[in-house]
């Protein structure tokens, strides 16, 4: 990907978040369905995803605790995995932290988010690391402004390169082979890149409606020998609402977060989505994806 234009533009998929949230309902479900069905919950077997609703299934039965984590549903690393070479892939790994967490807490978050793919995949190393920051946004239009007179910007450069700082050791001990960034314009480049010690790779933004990037955005990035990766994701890729919806008791829920009655079953607390991590195995020689996912993580507090 050196040669050619300064520009690389991914073709336009599915939505990130609605990928993510359809993919996490149907690997619920499917689970959930999968032990009612081998159990033989009900008289006739569950047979159907609507009559799960019906069907008295603790979520222990089809969930996994793990170092004081629970897996929904449980994940058996064991049957997954690659099926060539490593040499035969590239693999890209987009980290998206999401808001209220900190940057000491995102130090160990991107190392058990890689730790995670890498048990997916049964590989040793990744070829792209990309992080996005929560509230980061990029857009053209806004390209001329100075960026500290913009409202809604995320959080500060500093805890900006204290996360950093994990991709760095990832880069260093060889697991993540490249980094990168999401969603830097020219001026946030201009003030994060001295303060690196490994230089991200890539810079990848979102050009919603086609809109043409900034001439001064391209000039910088080529000057600095940063590859510019175009994208569809969401910034905010999985909202707290969403996450009870999927985890709670209602009707298009699995049972896992109770609901508002004191006799109500499930865990009880308010859900904090922490990160969600992407990852896409290409072949290389043939350029078809053969391996796609997420992992997300949530907290339950009080």
């Amino acid at each position: 990907m050196s040669g050619g234009p300064s520009i690389i533009r991914r073709p336009a998929s599915e939505k990130s978040n609605v990928e993510l949230i359809n993919s996490l309902r149907s690997n619920f479900v499917a689970s959930k369905l999968a032990f009612a069905t081998s159990a033989n919950i009900t008289p006739n077997s569950v047979s159907r995803s609507d009559e799960l609703k019906d069907a008295d299934i603790p979520y222990s039965a089809w969930t996994a605790q793990e170092d004081g984590s629970l897996f929904v549903p449980l994940n058996d690393f064991a049957q997954t995995g690659l099926a060539e070479e490593r040499s035969q892939y590239d693999i890209t790994v987009k980290l998206f932290f999401l808001p209220n967490t900190s940057a000491s807490e995102r130090c160990k978050h991107t190392e058990e988010a890689v730790n995670l793919v890498l048990r997916e995949l049964h590989m040793e190393s990744v070829d792209l690391l990309i992080v996005s920051f929560p509230g980061v946004s990029f857009d053209a239009d806004d390209e001329e402004e100075d960026e500290d007179s913009r409202s809604g910007e995320g959080e500060d450069l500093d805890a900006m390169i204290q996360t950093w700082r994990a991709l760095e050791h990832l880069n260093s001990e060889g697991i993540a082979l490249q980094i990168g960034l999401a969603e830097f314009g020219n001026e946030r480049l201009e003030k994060f890149l001295p303060r690196t010690k490994v230089k991200p790779s890539v810079d990848q933004i979102n050009v919603r409606d086609c809109c043409v990037v900034p001439k001064s955005l391209i000039m910088y990035a080529k000057s600095e020998n940063i590859e510019l990766l175009t994208h569809n994701d969401c910034t905010n890729i999985l909202p707290r609402g969403t996450v009870r919806e999927l985890l709670g008791s209602g009707d298009k829920g699995v049972g896992i977060l109770a609901g508002p009655g004191e006799r109500s079953q499930g865990l009880r607390g308010d859900v904090e989505p922490q990160w969600v991590v992407k990852y896409t195995a290409v072949v290389r020689d043939r350029g078809v994806i053969e391996y796609k996912g997420y992992f997300a993580m949530a907290e339950i507090r009080g």
